[in-house]
């Protein structure tokens, strides 16, 4: 890297601790402020639950099912932030004793990561005290934080990166202008994404300058395993939209035919698809990232993979 393009990225660098400083905010002071959730209100947008293709179910049915799914939402994002934090310490050794400035952006990521993880705990405990009991999150996230390091550092920034904007874009297209939302759960959301807004732009960063790194058979195997960790996402999605659909039959209060059944089930993995896979791999700044580094015969490595699961 010259010595301009080397300042540019400082630069960078620098305008994310700026932000980070600006807009840093507190989960009692700024999100909850005593408040509880409205469950009277849909947590989740219809554009991200899909709750609208369920035209048999009643208003309180659909608003139940947004519910269970917002509730999954979070917890899902709890989840991921186990295996980001950990990574973003783990590549911040490499500025240990060079960029000072990107070391302190990172080591902001990875301290409003873990405020991240302690809100949507939070979250949990107090959406189970407004649902009726029997709500699961099958997903461990130790578990899934060590299967998911286990791969290189490419493909898990890849992940990252992909998480992070398809989180911008939620809020900015679906939740943010809805509403019909609790109010509390608009607000956790809103919070989010002020910091995740800067973190995507220290994945791109990072992974970027790992992609300079790798040989064209170590980008072949990257690719492979990122790969990997979708379909490993995809299983984390069909097992849980399996228990949320079981949950919500348990506890909705009528019978549904086996045809109903089997078309909430359908929807609601549909729905957890575009979520969490979808609407990531589609947005136009991650396509135009990944696209930069990779071969288009790897491209379609990856559209073949995905194929079933977007289609």
């Amino acid at each position: 890297m010259d010595t301009l393009q080397a300042n540019a990225t400082t630069e960078r660098y620098a305008k994310v601790i700026e932000v980070s400083k600006r807009i840093r905010w507190d989960i009692d002071r700024d999100v909850i402020r005593g408040r509880k959730f409205d469950f009277t209100k849909n947590f989740l947008p219809k554009g991200l639950s899909k709750i609208d293709q369920l035209p048999f179910l009643s208003a309180q049915e659909r608003r139940m099912l947004s519910q269970i799914q917002g509730r999954t939402y979070a917890n899902i994002f709890g989840l991921v932030e186990r295996y980001i934090g950990a990574k973003v310490l783990e590549i911040s050794k490499e500025h240990w004793l060079g960029d000072q400035t990107a070391l302190e952006a990172l080591v902001r990521f990875t301290d409003e990561e873990l405020k991240h993880q302690e809100l949507f705990r939070r979250i949990e405990v107090m959406i189970a005290e407004g649902m009726p009991a029997g709500y699961t999150f099958l997903p461990k996230p130790n578990e899934v934080a060590a299967a998911v390091l286990s791969k290189c550092t490419w493909a898990v920034l890849a992940l990252t990166c992909h998480i992070e904007l398809f989180t911008q874009a939620h809020y900015r297209q679906s939740i943010d202008p809805d509403g019909e939302l609790s109010e509390l759960y608009k607000d956790v959301f809103l919070f989010h994404w002020k910091e995740e807004s800067q973190h995507a732009i220290l994945d791109e960063l990072e992974w970027r300058r790992e992609d300079t790194r790798l040989t064209e058979p170590q980008r072949d195997q990257a690719v492979t395993d990122l790969i990997e960790l979708v379909a490993a996402v995809d299983g984390i999605l069909q097992m849980q939209s399996a228990a949320d659909v079981d949950y919500f039959l348990r506890v909705c209060g009528r019978v549904f035919d086996g045809k109903q059944v089997q078309q909430i089930r359908d929807t609601i993995l549909k729905a957890y698809r575009w979520q969490y896979i979808t609407s990531g791999v589609q947005d136009e700044r991650f396509q135009k990232i990944l696209g930069g580094m990779i071969t288009g015969a790897q491209m379609q490595r990856i559209g073949a993979a995905l194929k079933p699961i977007v289609s």
